[in-house]
């Protein structure tokens, strides 16, 4: 946790704003390298965007997973090579896949998209290597057959089919895979196996293509904890794991590089949000404490909300990032205040759906004290509605290791 006196200070000058920290978000990458030997770890630029932060981990050697043309450039700004920047999304415009070609591996997303990616290589005279995302014949979880329908990528019997055909188009070399099925796994077992079926499957890919690939792109998986009963991912265990079914494949993924995505691992829990008190009411015997910019300073505790209301005691699990869990999200007042009362948290916007909590206990809040939400480091600012109401979106801060806080 920041010290409160370098959040107090920063609340002297500011309404609302967010506070990323880079030392945690230097051990996390540490972790990573020091579990997963030889593994390109890739950081997923929409998880946060945050100048700042992009400059801390692209600065460090990572790699980049972009979701758009803006995110490439971001990497390519940052001095992150071609090979290293991915972008992978569905549905892609023409336009955009001729800007991202030149600075990325651009990877497609259906079957058709591999020939218009042919031809924007062709206008831009060039010989582009290229990644298919794959839908595999397994689910994350094991627990359904041959797969299921999924938004994304080309289910890897339709891919394996249409090889032939992609290895006539002059334009084009088909340089690798992409797997990504789920976000926010706790399980670490579910994890392991999740490699383990990957790397086979892209074993088998391999000896369709009649060459090893040049990379695999086994997405990402790992989570942190957000609900109070969530307990930390064991990158130890799967570090091993994926050592394992490497040297078990190691013949028909011979030179193949291994990548894994990364985004809330790293930044998720290096992010606070800090918002003051501006009013108190009590109506009708319950009492609500206004808070500034919360739906649409920081949306995702009014989101999960809203999921809990929308689904009415249904399961909401499916619509990550927007809602992860119940409880994803700590309240900490920081307060002189001893009295413990029951109360309702709201943001100042014209709308009932701007809660954030409701009652639930807390110190006594007061007009000019300050609430901190964890858990804010990833899909924060970038899944939040600024513009609602005209307020302006909070400042992005980064603690740096020194103590220093700059504005990003």
């Amino acid at each position: 946790m920041i010290p409160d006196n370098v959040i107090r200070q920063q609340c002297e000058n500011r309404n609302s704003f967010y506070l990323y920290e880079e030392r945690v978000m230097l051990e996390r990458i540490a972790q990573l390298r020091h579990h997963f030997k030889d593994i390109d770890f890739l950081f997923s630029v929409k998880a946060n965007p945050a100048p700042a932060v992009l400059d801390r981990v692209f600065g460090s050697g990572l790699g980049a997973d972009a979701a758009s043309p803006a995110e490439v450039m971001l990497a390519r700004e940052r001095g992150v090579k071609k090979e290293n920047i991915l972008y992978s999304a569905p549905g892609k415009d023409v336009k955009e896949i001729e800007a991202a070609l030149p600075y990325s591996t651009v990877v497609a997303d259906s079957i058709d998209e591999v020939s218009r990616i042919n031809d924007a290589a062709g206008r831009l005279g060039m010989k582009a290597k290229i990644g298919l995302r794959i839908n595999p014949g397994f689910t994350f979880s094991g627990n359904r057959r041959g797969g299921a329908p999924e938004k994304f990528g080309i289910d890897i019997e339709q891919a394996v089919a249409k090889l032939p055909d992609f290895e006539k188009l002059e334009n084009i070399e088909i340089d690798g895979i992409h797997v990504h099925l789920r976000s926010q796994e706790l399980d670490t077992a579910v994890i392991a196996r999740y490699y383990e079926r990957l790397l086979k499957s892209a074993a088998d890919f391999a000896e369709a293509l009649g060459r090893p690939p040049g990379f695999i792109d086994l997405g990402s998986g790992m989570g942190i904890p957000f609900g109070p009963g969530d307990t930390e991912v064991d990158t130890k265990r799967l570090g091993e794991t994926v050592t394992s079914f490497r040297k078990i494949f190691s013949e028909k993924l011979a030179g193949t590089r291994i990548m894994i995505e990364s985004g809330r691992f790293i930044c998720g829990e290096a992010g606070l949000y800090c918002t003051k008190v501006m009013d108190r009411k009590v109506s009708r015997g319950k009492t609500f404490v206004f808070l500034h910019s919360t739906l649409n300073g920081f949306a995702r505790p009014s989101y999960e909300m809203a999921a809990r209301y929308f689904c009415a005691g249904g399961d909401p699990g499916g619509y990550e990032p927007l809602f992860t869990t119940e409880n994803a999200f700590e309240f900490i007042a920081l307060t002189d205040s001893r009295e413990v009362e029951t109360v309702t948290l709201v943001g100042n916007l014209c709308t009932n759906t701007d809660v954030i909590a409701e009652d639930i206990s807390m110190p006594k809040l007061r007009c000019g004290d300050i609430l901190v939400v964890t858990n804010a480091g990833c899909y924060g600012a970038t899944l939040t509605p600024f513009a609602f109401s005209s307020f302006g979106r909070p400042a992005e801060l980064f603690l740096r290791t020194d103590g220093t806080v700059t504005e990003t």
